[in-house]
């Protein structure tokens, strides 16, 4: 599982690109079972984005691939289409990523929400980058 001073290293990694970029976000880390291990929430982001930061992680933890990439599946006319319902609510655009071990086991998943979803996957990417640095 991923440990709160990995957890807490992303997060300021993700804080510190948001704050590069100009936008303020949420960013949510999981564990390997869903559960909440660290959230930061920068001064001016968006209420409404907790949740969707959250969820990001949540559905990257519960595919093991990134957020956006559960969309291909569930879209209208792919292989399982309204699976974005399932599980609670699935969040299928880009801010998402599973966090993997060196071995390859997953252990969890960052979340960002707030600015565009560009600039969002492009934090959760600068978080990861920490992690395996």
């Amino acid at each position: 599982m991923i440990t709160l001073i990995q957890a807490r290293t992303l997060i300021a990694a993700g804080e510190a690109h948001a704050d590069a970029l100009g936008v303020s976000v949420n960013i949510a880390v999981l564990d390997g079972g869903t559960y909440l291990k660290a959230f930061g929430r920068m001064d001016g982001a968006v209420l409404g984005s907790i949740d969707v930061a959250t969820s990001k992680a949540r559905t990257a933890v519960l595919f093991q691939i990134p957020s956006e990439v559960v969309w291909e599946y569930c879209k209208p006319g792919a292989p399982a289409p309204g699976l974005e319902r399932s599980n609670g609510g699935l969040a299928t655009f880009p801010g998402g990523l599973p966090l993997f071990d060196a071995a390859g086991a997953l252990v969890g998943a960052v979340g960002v929400s707030g600015g565009a979803p560009s600039q969002d996957l492009e934090i959760a990417q600068a978080a990861v980058a920490a992690l395996h640095s």
